[in-house]
């Protein structure tokens, strides 16, 4: 649990301290340069969780599945959208995008997956707070760039981690390892290059209608072990 303390804390705290710098002023060109430093983060993470996983994985066609039948999810409950136009209420559609982009970087990965089943079946919280430290420092950057609305990201993060660390701790502390990391991490990297994309400008895509795509390993994986298929 002090690992999951320490995630929150740190997202919290480094948000506040990035919106008091954002507060003082930035200039334009500045808060231009914020969004290309995130955008270029989540370049190198997307990619590195990518090229990391996918020679790992033991099932090559699973990502693909996962993202086409993510995406037609997501588009047609037009999430994108309905979160997009929630969101341009309070901070603008960049804020939109820079809290998917912040949620995915900071969710996605061995850190923030494996972190919490050490947690909970080893008492082992070295991952969790090596992950609390880059909750820090990422979301200092993106409090200055994007503001208060940022901290609508802690509670997602709690919410991840702390659920992982249930699931380990009182159901199957077997089921966030190994493949199913893979395989969500790999589905998770090209989500991460997707929203670079849109913080660069490079292309305008619908990153959150993809997001049902990183439930598609998890309920293929429940499905393998509940059958024995596949």
């Amino acid at each position: 649990m002090i690992g999951l303390a320490a995630n929150l804390v740190g997202a919290v705290i480094g948000t506040v301290i990035g919106c008091l710098f954002k507060k003082r002023g930035i200039s334009k060109c500045y808060e231009n340069a914020l969004y290309v430093a995130v955008g270029l983060a989540a370049l190198g993470i997307g990619i590195e969780n990518v090229t990391e996983n996918l020679p790992k994985s033991h099932y090559p066609v699973l990502f693909i599945i996962s993202l086409v039948v993510g995406a037609l999810i997501g588009t047609w409950l037009n999430l994108d959208k309905h979160f997009t136009n929630l969101i341009s209420k309070f901070g603008g559609s960049k804020l939109a995008s820079a809290i998917v982009s912040e949620t995915l970087l900071l969710c996605i990965g061995a850190l923030s997956m494996v972190g919490p089943v050490m947690a909970a079946i080893k008492n082992d919280n070295t991952m969790l707070l090596t992950a609390a430290a880059l909750v820090f420092v990422c979301s200092i950057i993106s409090g200055a760039g994007f503001g208060w609305g940022m901290l609508t990201v802690p509670p997602i993060l709690l919410a991840w981690q702390g659920g992982i660390y249930l699931i380990a701790k009182y159901i199957s502390a077997d089921f966030f390892t190994g493949p199913v990391v893979v395989e969500i991490s790999l589905v998770g990297g090209f989500l991460v290059i997707a929203t670079a994309f849109s913080l660069l400008k490079i292309k305008d895509i619908k990153t959150l209608d993809f997001l049902p795509a990183l439930f598609i390993p998890v309920i293929f994986f429940i499905i393998k072990n509940l059958t024995g298929w596949f």
